[in-house]
């Protein structure tokens, strides 16, 4: 241990800030589509819970095999729940909305998908293609939890594909984009 960090230590006053790392835009996860490579930054000094649920499902495997099920060129593309025939995997429980974080949902930032409840995000996520700051508070929010810094060309290629309604699902891909890996980076 430093020595000059000893007697702060002993007086119990060193912060949490100078022993602990700054994660503040520091984890990356990498999606292998197959459309291309997407890594994304990920900001847990803002949405702390947020990444934590994300980098679970990430870790778990669970995104491998799922699809972007909804996509509307001019707004955002959505996935990370469902298979390409739109079964729905199964999630653990809800997270709280962690919306008004300082982060805006603007082109190229992730969010985390939910229903009409603000605190009943799972896994489903969107990557903004356009900037919606309304987002940022309608119906309470929706919490920007990443940034795209690698294949927003990726993105782009995506949000172009012809889509289609497929049963009760509007903005289906004709042909899916999967998600094949997702895996943390450092």
């Amino acid at each position: 241990m430093n020595a000059l960090l000893r007697p702060l230590l002993a007086a119990g006053l060193v912060l949490a800030s100078l022993t602990a790392p700054s994660f503040a835009w520091a984890q990356k996860v990498r999606m292998a589509t197959s459309a291309g490579d997407i890594v994304i930054e990920l900001d847990a000094a803002k949405a702390p819970g947020t990444v934590a649920n994300f980098l679970g499902y990430v870790r778990s495997g669970h995104y491998d095999g799922t699809v972007f099920h909804r996509v509307i060129d001019g707004f955002m593309i959505q996935g990370g729940g469902m298979d390409a025939r739109l079964r729905e995997k199964p999630t653990k429980a809800p997270i709280k909305l962690e919306a008004g974080n300082g982060l805006s949902n603007v082109r190229g930032t992730l969010a985390m998908a939910r229903t009409s409840n603000p605190d009943s995000a799972t896994a489903q996520f969107f990557i903004n293609v356009a900037d919606n700051p309304r987002l940022d508070s309608f119906g309470g929010g929706y919490a920007v939890f990443g940034r795209v810094i690698e294949g927003m060309d990726v993105v782009d290629r995506i949000r172009a594909v012809p889509t289609q309604a497929q049963g009760m699902h509007q903005n289906v891909p004709i042909t899916p984009i999967t998600i094949n890996k997702t895996s943390v980076e450092k």
